[in-house]
This record gives C-alpha cells, sequence and structure tokens, in this order.
C-alpha cells in the first residue's frame, strides 16, 4: 500500500549549499520533516552541481518521511551561463543584452529536454528560444520589430470590447495573483 501524501513542494536550490535555513528549513519544518535529513541527501546528490540552481520536487508523506527528485537547471540560468550573461535585459523589447546561437539551443535544449513539454529537438529548441527572447537575447542576431509587435498588441486590444464584467474580472484576477504571491514569498 502506497504512503499517503501530505505536501508536495517546489524549491530551486544552489546544487550541493542547501541549509536548514529559509527557504529550506522554514519549508520543510511546517511538516515535521527532518531538515537535515533532506539537507544532508540534497547536498551529496548535487554536490556535482556546485553554484548551479537545481530545482527539487519533494514530496512529503503522512510518516513525516520524504522523497524528492531534482530536475535541471532553468533554461534561464543556462542561457546566462551559455553566453556569459550576468543577467537578462530590463525591458527585453526594447533593450537587447546578447545574442544566442542556434547550436547554443540546441545543446540548452538537449539537455533539458526531459524536463521540456516537447515531442523532438526543434519543439524544445523553440521553447528555450522563446525564454531567450523574454531575456532581451536575441537569437542568431534576429532583430525583432518591437514597432510592428506593439501595433499588433494594440490591435487585439481594440478588438476585445471591455464590458463591466471584464474589468471585475480583470480587478478579481489581480487580486488573486496579488494573494498567491504574497503567499510565494512567505
Amino acid at each position: 500500500m502506497a504512503k499517503e501524501i501530505k505536501a508536495k513542494l517546489k524549491l530551486q536550490i544552489p546544487g550541493g549549499g542547501a541549509t536548514p535555513a529559509p527557504p529550506v528549513g522554514s519549508a520543510l519544518g511546517q511538516y515535521g520533516v527532518n531538515i537535515m535529513d533532506f539537507v544532508q541527501a540534497f547536498n551529496n546528490d548535487t554536490s556535482s552541481r556546485q553554484g548551479e540552481i537545481v530545482p527539487v520536487e519533494i514530496t512529503i508523506y503522512e510518516d513525516n518521511s520524504f522523497s524528492y527528485t531534482t530536475k535541471t537547471a532553468p533554461a534561464s540560468y543556462l542561457i546566462k551561463k551559455a553566453i556569459g550573461l550576468n543577467s537578462g535585459s530590463p525591458e527585453p523589447h526594447k533593450e537587447k543584452v546578447a545574442n544566442i546561437t542556434t547550436s547554443q539551443l540546441e545543446s540548452i535544449a538537449e539537455a533539458k529536454m526531459e524536463d521540456l513539454n516537447a515531442n523532438d529537438i526543434s519543439a524544445a529548441v523553440k521553447i528555450i528560444a522563446g525564454t531567450a527572447r523574454s531575456m532581451g537575447v536575441t537569437v542568431d542576431g534576429e532583430a525583432i520589430d518591437v514597432l510592428a509587435s506593439n501595433e499588433a498588441a494594440e490591435s487585439r486590444a481594440s478588438e476585445e470590447p471591455e464590458t463591466e464584467d471584464s474589468v471585475q474580472d480583470e480587478d478579481h484576477s489581480e487580486e488573486t495573483v496579488a494573494v498567491e504571491s504574497s503567499t510565494e514569498e512567505n
């Protein structure tokens, strides 16, 4: 018989650098998990990935035991590492900060393939390229026509008539987002 699941958590922790301090300690402590057992097991498993951000999914069972699976580093981290970038652009559609080649995208896509929702490598490359563009990184020097993009967005917005219901729904969704983001920070 399978164990009853108490909670599932997703954290991003530096490889080989988990500590009982927040966010690990506060996330696991509230469920009664032995924090040091997790920290030691995680650090042993990820010691070869020092300095890399490692996403981890932790399943906590009713008897306070746990299991976890590690994922590949976030695509944004891999893109920054591949092109030697410190951070993405604060305004990605206006200010471009770097260029990435298709071969670099392919190597990142191959590394992340198991964690992506893609059937083949070309679809995975498109996903990674989208992440790069959202960071202000051009793909193979391809210029993005910002003016045309803005005009298309404005025409889509003008096609949707705004009613009182849609305004109320938008206000409600903003409240939901604010509530969700405040719980994620805790």
